[in-house]
């Protein structure tokens, strides 16, 4: 096992927490044609780290090849892998991706194609990886989680406590307990209206900002009584959806680090949507590569990079 040691903090640093998980990318065809790191919380940590912005993750991976080629993808784009713990007794995520080259429409599974082995899944962290890494986490900018536990509940809190602002967008619900712990936590929740009821946003605090995403349709941005809608931006080109959350959520974090908000009271509804907008013409132009990063993967952080500044200066040049 390898052991877990803090690092000091950075200005602007994020810690994430979620699933994390070699994707595998088949296009039309039985075997796969590349791998990639994946998983909603491993597209926006890495991203963010090939832009150049301090990124911690704190992961609970395999000592297998899958999760030592996970460490080693992140460690490569910049991110600090000091709080990566590998178990022997884990099994990394793998998640297949099946993209239609015809009618662009993809689906996932955890099952190999060929073998019809079953791939490890998502290992939450415990408090062996979370005790080692408070001081990390009480002293981040942003602690962001796409999936819940305990223990990620419980690490949501000290980020908060820090003065944190805490980012969460879970997929489902879990334990109703557990979740509604988390939304009295979450200073920005992010989910989609084809897997959560609108009516969950009750249990969020007050002051909090939730985002509903509709895919096509666009989203919404609710903050106290105003509700700021955002059409989708347009794609060019469009090949893959896959990852457009994701790139949505890139844009929004990356214009919170760059407006250097402290806390979820200094940040305005302003740079929320600064973000949100950046995040959206980012998703679209993603659209036209396969995989969930492909515009990194194929243009490099630099074109990303150029996309979002762009975004953001024509949102800054239109009053809200």
């Amino acid at each position: 096992m390898k052991p877990v040691q803090p690092t000091a903090c950075r200005p602007g640093q994020v810690v994430g927490t979620g699933l994390v998980a070699l994707d595998r990318i088949h296009v039309g065809t039985p075997q796969p044609l590349f791998e990639e790191l994946g998983g909603s919380c491993g597209n926006v940590l890495i991203s963010l780290a090939m832009l150049g912005r301090p990124v911690a993750p704190l992961l609970r991976l395999g000592t297998d090849p899958v999760g030592a080629r996970l460490e080693q993808e992140l460690r490569l784009a910049g991110a600090d892998t000091s709080l990566v713990s590998r178990r022997r007794d884990v099994r990394s995520p793998v998640i297949v991706e099946l993209l239609d080259p015809t009618s662009n429409d993809h689906s996932f599974s955890f099952t190999c194609p060929q073998s019809s082995e079953t791939f490890g899944t998502f290992q939450p962290i415990t408090f062996s990886e979370l005790d080692p890494a408070r001081s990390v986490v009480a002293a981040c900018t942003i602690f962001y989680a796409d999936r819940l536990s305990e223990t990620i509940c419980e690490a949501m809190e000290a980020a908060a406590a820090g003065g944190a602002i805490v980012y969460f967008e879970p997929s489902k619900i879990g334990d109703p307990a557990l979740f509604s712990r988390a939304l009295s936590t979450a200073h920005i929740f992010k989910y989609s209206v084809d897997r959560l009821s609108p009516e969950v946003a009750m249990w969020l605090r007050p002051d909090a900002f939730s985002i509903v995403t509709a895919g096509s349709a666009g989203l919404e941005l609710r903050h106290g009584d105003k509700v700021h809608g955002c059409p989708a931006s347009a794609a060019d080109v469009v090949r893959d959806t896959c990852g457009s959350g994701d790139m949505v959520t890139l844009g929004l974090i990356d214009t919170i680090l760059q407006s250097r908000a402290c806390g979820l009271s200094s940040l305005s509804v302003e740079t929320v949507l600064t973000g949100i907008v950046a995040g959206q013409k980012l998703a679209a132009a993603n659209c036209a590569y396969v995989g969930a990063r492909g515009l990194f993967r194929e243009e490099g952080a630099a074109y990303a990079r150029s996309i979002l500044a762009e975004a953001a200066t024509r949102v800054r040049q239109h009053a809200f």
